[in-house]
């Protein structure tokens, strides 16, 4: 039996789009995670990345070792100096890249379930950038009008129907994962190694081709 990724988490390889945007900058598709936090592990390359909170904007650059996380409500957008690669960490088994993610489009597309829908879907490169311009427009806007709440709330319309899924996704995984350490430490408590009898190692391999992702190239695991 193939046990879990360590912790519940979920990761991916990440190579940032390098296509030009109405900014003068390269990079991918702003956009929220709403029950997720995200960790960046840069692995080559330069960039950074831009993020909005309550508290305002911020700029993080990012190199070659640089780690970097942040929390639920973290509207980011990356950004390619050169050949930037990252090694995402993902909370929940990779929930982020499984539905917990809103790009932030336009008021008129959030409000609107089909537009939202069509709009977010990218199978080629020229969908992938028509998406991200529609998402930096709307973060360029967020940007300047400094108000995050009525975003939120539509973010948060948007995926309603998708919390009993997300519950189900992080009992079998981030919860299962640590009642399993538990499990095992009142085992060790009481003298009892048996666990240790399943010891083993694990390999996997990316699913497939890359897929055109929110911020770049994804190779999925």
């Amino acid at each position: 039996m193939v046990t879990p990724f360590p912790g519940g988490v979920g990761i991916s390889g990440l190579r940032v789009y390098d296509w030009p945007s109405v900014d003068g900058v390269c990079g991918g598709s702003p956009h929220v995670h709403l029950a997720c936090s995200e960790c960046y592990y840069v692995i080559g390359g330069q960039g950074s990345v831009q993020t909005l909170t309550p508290r305002g904007f911020a700029e993080t650059p990012l190199r070659e070792g640089t780690v970097a996380w942040f929390t639920p409500g973290t509207i980011h957008r990356l950004v390619n100096d050169g050949d930037l690669r990252i090694i995402v960490i993902m909370q929940n088994s990779g929930l982020p890249e499984a539905g917990d993610a809103v790009f932030t489009f336009p008021a008129e597309v959030l409000a609107d379930d089909e537009k939202y829908l069509s709009a977010s879907q990218a199978g080629d490169e020229e969908s992938a950038r028509k998406r991200r311009d529609l998402a930096l427009e709307g973060f360029l806007e967020l940007r300047r009008s400094g108000d995050l709440r009525e975003f939120y709330r539509a973010a948060a319309r948007l995926k309603r129907d998708s919390l009993d899924d997300w519950e189900k996704r992080w009992r079998n995984g981030a919860l299962t994962s640590a009642e399993r350490t538990g499990e095992h430490l009142n085992r060790l408590r009481e003298g009892d190694i048996g666990h240790l009898d399943d010891a083993d190692i694990h390999v996997t391999q990316a699913e497939g081709p890359q897929r055109f992702g929110m911020c770049g190239r994804l190779d999925v695991y």
